[in-house]
């Protein structure tokens, strides 16, 4: 498997610390965690011992083969001793004519600092490093999930539009496979509210939510999900029937399969929700760090998920069986709403221009404009050949619209009064595109993560067409991200009735 790009998050402008936090351990913190790692892979099932007897026997016979280059190099180096002793080398110093060239090694100088040194013209980069390592107010920050042959880890960008620089601040070795990806600006601690978090959901059933100020850090700040002790139940007389009926010492709190997408509650903040390949989607209390609702709804993988961008108790899940559910989650097993679909369902937002309207993506290439009180689409879009991966609306421009899919493709749509029109469309030379955001600071600024090539950051402004269609539209004024993450929006957009 070559690496890929399987999820991203932006960070909007000015949040982050100027200059980040480095982890510094202790011999002992060190210790304690190789011990937890340890501890985890035998709960896992691995052979810890097994792999420590293979790695001992390794360097036992690393050991043994530098003895033996050691002796064939030794061997060399006396043979071209011999070689070398014909030609007299230790009487040059006694021959004549030879006081000249130390006289002329006289105009080699020495320099205490390269930048001084007219004949060095790659000058010391300390400066360089120190300036790319602090965060400036004007930066973005861009996390993608990143998976390779041998390891997952995030991936840390900073991204700065005005001077188009895009590099890899830092980044972070994850123990699973990365499968979606929320940024946070809330802090659970007591003495604080607001921060720099990231929530990422893989393979496993937890949830992993990262400090991103803090660099090199080598565990989760918290994590959702853990598991916790169980009593064993008594095993009947005369029956031979395994523990696995409930005699196991732990249960698991949460999910119990993958964690395929998560949304953050902007409303109500200390809340977010994740849907998982058990069917299932989970309300999350993050200040208590435990499952507050199960929805289940779903009689397939619960693929998508998102919170309303204005109403804290409204929820739209999308999942394998075709299907979205609208959900009030004041009392969500008696107040929801189901549509259903042609295909699985990839994606679903809600149009923060128009609150009543969502959209979903399915794998057979569709995109649905829904009314939330209506049964009935309000448009059908044959968008792509194969599943739409991505489904992003511009986060400052009405009817700006943007796809990507399997098929290799990213198209720009007007979709301004609910009559959709291609824009533009492009390959973008990535293979299969898992996923695509906005930028919440540029209107027209998206992120794209695939199959190859790494991240990809388009300003669709560069095409003739989309300036024509969108460059006179009016813009969304952004609300502050310490203060909420959501728009404000103008009097055509009035919140949901209840």
């Amino acid at each position: 498997m070559s690496s890929q790009i399987t999820c991203l998050a932006w960070v909007r402008r000015g949040v982050a610390k100027e200059t980040p936090d480095k982890v510094e351990l202790n011999p002992d913190e060190l210790k304690s965690l190789i011990e937890d790692a340890r501890e985890n892979a035998k709960s896992e099932g691995l052979d810890v011992d097994g792999i420590e007897e293979n790695a001992e026997e390794e360097e036992a016979q690393d050991v043994s083969d530098a003895a033996a280059d050691g002796a064939r190099a030794a061997a060399r180096a006396q043979r071209e001793t011999d070689e070398l002793a014909e030609y007299r080398l230790d009487e040059y110093d006694n021959d004549e004519g030879m006081g000249g060239v130390m006289d002329s090694l006289a105009g080699l100088a020495v320099y205490a600092n390269n930048d001084d040194d007219p004949y060095i013209t790659l000058k010391d980069t300390e400066d360089d490093e120190q300036e790319d390592f602090i965060i400036k107010p004007s930066d973005n920050l861009i996390v993608t999930g990143r998976t390779a042959e041998d390891c997952c880890s995030l991936e840390i960008y900073v991204y700065n539009e005005a001077e188009d620089s895009q590099y890899v601040h830092h980044d972070i070795i994850l123990p699973a496979y990365p499968l979606c990806a929320e940024w946070l600006n809330f802090d659970p601690s007591p003495d604080s509210r607001v921060g720099n978090f990231l929530a990422v959901g893989s393979m496993k059933p937890t949830i992993d939510v990262w400090d991103l100020d803090l660099v090199d850090g080598l565990e989760p700040v918290f994590r959702l999900g853990r598991k916790k002790p169980s009593k064993k139940k008594k095993k009947t007389k005369g029956k031979k029937k395994a523990a696995s009926d409930g005699d196991s010492e732990t249960t698991s709190e949460g999910h119990t399969d993958a964690v395929l997408d998560l949304s953050w509650n902007h409303n109500a903040r200390n809340v977010l929700a994740s849907a998982s390949a058990d069917h299932t989607v989970i309300l999350w209390d993050l200040v208590q760090g435990k499952v507050a609702t199960t929805l289940e709804q779903h009689t397939d993988k619960a693929q998508t998920v998102e919170w309303h961008p204005f109403e804290a108790q409204t929820l739209i899940s999308g999942s394998y069986d075709k299907s979205v559910v609208l959900y009030d989650c004041r009392s969500p097993s008696d107040s929801h709403r189901m549509w259903r679909f042609s295909g699985e369902v990839e994606r679903v937002t809600w149009n923060h221009f128009s609150p009543f309207h969502f959209l979903a993506s399915t794998d057979d290439g569709f995109v649905y404009c829904l009314d939330a009180r209506s049964d009935k689409s309000v448009f059908t879009l044959q968008a792509h050949e194969e599943a739409v991966t991505g489904l992003v609306l511009s986060s400052q421009v009405k009817g700006c619209l943007v796809t990507s899919s399997a098929d290799k493709h990213v198209k720009v749509w007007d979709i301004l009064a609910n009559k959709p029109s291609l824009v533009h469309s492009r390959d973008m030379k990535m293979g299969i595109i898992y996923c695509g955001s906005c930028s919440p600071d540029s209107p027209f600024t998206f992120a794209f993560g695939g199959q190859k090539d790494g991240l990809r950051v388009w300003d669709i402004t560069n095409v003739k067409s989309v300036q024509t269609a969108f460059g006179s539209r009016e813009r969304l004024l952004v609300s502050q991200p310490d203060v909420d993450a959501s728009p404000s929006t103008s009097s055509d957009s009035a919140p949901m009735e209840s």
